[in-house]
């Protein structure tokens, strides 16, 4: 015997090459079964444990729940830039910085997210006072500025990260990293749909497709799957919705009645089962759709006014696709829906030319052209909330993963990330109009009074749908998990 060799109590080797092989073997082996059970969900914690109602039915997840306190809003749309717009250029007016303007000022840091870093620019286009409030806003968005006195304007926001697919991560789901419920999901599982017809949750993604972080946006996480938001828009429909010609509604019926009395026995078989419960119900909910998807997507049925005014007549063709987008989101929330998130912009690598608001280089052209797009529509959108009396329940948040410093990059045209400020709105039901919340300082590159992190304001927008952060929680894997994690609280100055 080798004198490496070690001999149990029983007489057995137990660090012989032969037994080495097996038990690494076995536990290489252990650590893939492992891996693909908990792809299947299968190590997770019980699916049902987390509830906001004890009574919740995973067989029927969208059931119309109440909240936890009465509130003014049932509806959340969600209007999100990624790409980082400037807020310097658009809504956080510094007068400093024009008289700062082509100086190396003492603030500017020796290295930012992309290098050493230009010198101090103004405002790329000007500001002027806007409505009864006399808010600043620059004519980049001249047709959102006009509406100033129905925002909510967030001057102190900062977040952690200053790289887009985890700042968009950490937006979307208070986490960097992927694999969390976005805040649709949640707001939907707390919630459930007050359509039966249509999906709970509806991500309207750009028309040049996804963003940096793709589905993980309005993706469902831990969650059960069936309060994931379904991606459509006005485009591209939701995909096998279409009937094949020669199969008759009568022959639909027949078979939606038979798959529904197989899967009622199969469920049967797996009582408590939620993952199984939800993949049944998002089927059941694809073959509703497949009357009620086509009838709210008719957005060419809309009157002429209503064409000019979103602008799908006019512009570009991203434009026009665009207004579409929130003609869609409109009759969307008309119906129902009670999550719909619009996004205006999309990954880099999905299209030529510019798809986001990321403007490294030439922010004059790369902003000018992504604010063509989203001006015009967007406050048709809203204006079109209002005047339709849906901004009493519908709460409007348009929002962005971080701001844009206020000094140039060392290519001399474009602004390099900035995580430390930048600026989100609120509008509708529940919270002040013509206000401004918190403030960065004199330059916009820092927070400086009322800060307010990413998870405060997440915190904000549940409370104003009726949730208490605190309690909407879901047990996953040993831990309580929010939305808001271990952090947070309710910025209530800004609510009406």
């Amino acid at each position: 015997m080798n004198s490496s060799e070690h001999i149990s109590p029983h007489g057995r080797r137990l660090f012989d090459r032969r037994n080495f092989l097996r038990n690494t073997g076995g536990a290489l082996g252990a650590l893939g079964l492992a891996g693909l059970l908990e792809q299947d969900g299968l190590l997770a914690a019980d699916s049902t444990s987390g509830a906001i109602h004890p009574d919740i039915d995973p067989n029927n997840p969208y059931t119309p729940r109440p909240p936890h306190f009465p509130t003014a809003a049932n509806k959340v749309l969600v209007i999100f830039c990624p790409g980082a717009v400037s807020a310097v250029d658009t809504f956080d007016y510094k007068p400093s910085l024009t008289r700062l303007h082509g100086q190396k000022a003492p603030f500017i840091p020796a290295v930012t997210f992309e290098g050493p870093p230009g010198n101090v620019a103004k405002p790329f286009w000007d500001f002027k006072a806007r409505g009864q409030s006399g808010k600043m806003t620059s004519e980049l968005l001249p047709r959102l500025g006009a509406l100033a006195d129905e925002f909510c304007f967030f001057h102190s926001l900062h977040t952690d990260t200053s790289a887009h697919p985890q700042g968009e991560n950490f937006f979307h789901t208070g986490m960097t990293m992927e694999g969390f419920p976005s805040f649709g999901a949640w707001v939907t599982y707390a919630l459930g749909s007050e359509n039966a017809d249509l999906p709970a949750f509806v991500a309207i993604n750009d028309p040049r497709g996804l963003a940096r972080s793709g589905k993980n946006n309005f993706g469902s996480g831990f969650l059960p799957a069936a309060f994931q938001g379904t991606d459509f828009n006005a485009k591209n429909p939701p995909a096998n919705l279409g009937r094949p010609a020669a199969y008759t509604a009568a022959d639909d019926r027949a078979t939606n009645d038979l798959l529904a009395r197989l899967n009622d026995r199969h469920l049967a078989r797996y009582p408590g089962d939620a993952n199984l419960a939800a993949r049944v119900a998002s089927y059941e909910l694809a073959g509703r759709m497949q009357t009620s998807v086509p009838e709210v997507m008719e957005v060419s049925n809309e009157p002429d006014y209503i064409q000019d005014e979103y602008g799908t007549n006019s512009g570009s063709d991203l434009k026009r696709e665009y207004a579409r987008n929130c003609i869609l989101a409109r009759r969307l929330l008309e119906k129902g829906v009670r999550v719909v998130q619009l996004f205006n912009g999309s990954d880099p690598s999905g299209g030529n030319g510019v798809t986001n608001w990321d403007s490294h280089a030439n922010i004059l052209k790369t902003h000018a052209m992504q604010a063509e797009i989203m001006d015009q529509p967007t406050a048709a959108l809203i204006g079109d909330l209002k005047r339709r009396g849906m901004l009493e329940d519908t709460l409007v948040v348009w929002c962005t993963e971080f701001g844009r410093m206020p000094f140039l990059q060392g290519n001399g045209t474009g602004r390099d990330h900035n995580p430390d400020s930048f600026t989100c709105f609120l509008a509708g039901a529940g919270v002040k109009k013509g206000f401004s919340y918190g403030s960065s300082d004199e330059f916009g590159f820092k927070t400086a009074v009322d800060p307010v992190t990413v998870h405060e304001f997440n915190a904000t927008i549940l409370h104003l749908m009726g949730l208490d952060f605190d309690r909407l929680s879901y047990y996953y894997n040993g831990l309580d998990r929010r939305l808001t994690s271990v952090h947070g609280h309710v910025v209530k100055d800004v609510l009406a």
